[in-house]
């Protein structure tokens, strides 16, 4: 069977609102959460995430806070990230948290396929690589 060129684009609003349901039950092994950061948000654009540091890495048994933009192009463009948990990590803005989109691979080849979840996997992938991983940290519970 030839593959369609008129496939169907899921709406914006349905994604989010898929994704929120996702956040919602808690997929995965609990490292990663996310929702939304006001319920009351019908434009579904302002969103929190939650980061737990990898073990064995400087970032261990902390919680990092985020917030997370889905502009109106939302999934065909990728979301603005921001730290609100103070970190030290490469791609991450040491005065405002914000995320370089150019240093975290999967905002850089954004597909529209991808969604909040796999932005907090990779940012938590991140985390433990070599250059991330031995950084030392500011002191626990500081904010940008």
């Amino acid at each position: 069977m030839a593959a369609s060129t008129g496939s169907a684009v899921m709406p914006r609003n349905f994604r989010l609102l898929e994704e929120l349901e996702q956040g919602q039950k808690g997929v995965g092994d609990g490292t990663i959460s996310w929702g939304l950061e006001d319920d009351s948000d019908m434009t579904l654009t302002n969103w929190t995430g939650m980061i737990i540091g990898p073990p064995r890495t400087a970032f261990e048994n902390r919680m990092y806070s985020l917030k997370i933009e889905c502009g109106q192009r939302y999934p065909d463009d990728p979301p603005n990230v921001r730290f609100i948990t103070r970190i030290n990590m490469n791609g991450i803005h040491n005065t405002t948290g914000a995320v370089d989109k150019r240093a975290v691979p999967v905002l850089t080849r954004w597909q529209r396929n991808y969604s909040i979840k796999t932005v907090l996997q990779e940012l938590r992938r991140l985390m433990t690589v070599k250059e991330n991983m031995k950084l030392s940290q500011p002191p626990e519970g500081s904010t940008f």
